[in-house]
């Protein structure tokens, strides 16, 4: 499985790296704008990603956008419904409206409130039978 983790934080990034590690290959980026160009890389490669982990709140280019982004890759790609690649939005907000704009609206698979645990990234990679 190819993972991509989009996280500003340094110690987020290192611990959702050291957890998903065990379950694919992981590219990190720091913010939203690195995530469309690694996105876009991927599909180019012939490598596209089965998962990623997008913080929302990052400079230059948020999770939001870049999410919209990668569904336009994906569409540019005749990639359509269940084939997309699975998209948990990360935040430390919990609050409606962000998560409607993200998981609604935005397209995100899946939305986790953190601090991200061991136990809650694995439940995440089961519930979408990825282990």
């Amino acid at each position: 499985m190819k993972i991509l983790i989009v996280e500003d934080d340094f110690v987020c990034r290192q611990i959702m790296k050291d957890i998903l590690k065990h379950y694919g290959d992981c590219d990190v980026v720091v913010d939203g704008e690195e995530a469309i160009q690694a996105f876009r890389l991927a599909w180019e490669d012939k490598t596209p990603y089965h998962l990623v982990f997008m913080d929302i709140m990052m400079p230059r280019v948020n999770g939001q956008e870049a999410l919209k982004q990668i569904r336009v890759i994906e569409k540019e790609n005749n990639v359509k419904g269940s084939e997309e690649v699975k998209v948990v939005m990360t935040t430390a907000l919990n609050d409606p409206k962000t998560v409607f704009e993200s998981y609604y609206q935005g397209g995100a698979t899946s939305y986790l409130v953190k601090p991200l645990t061991k136990d809650i990234i694995i439940k995440q990679l089961q519930d979408f039978s990825l282990i």
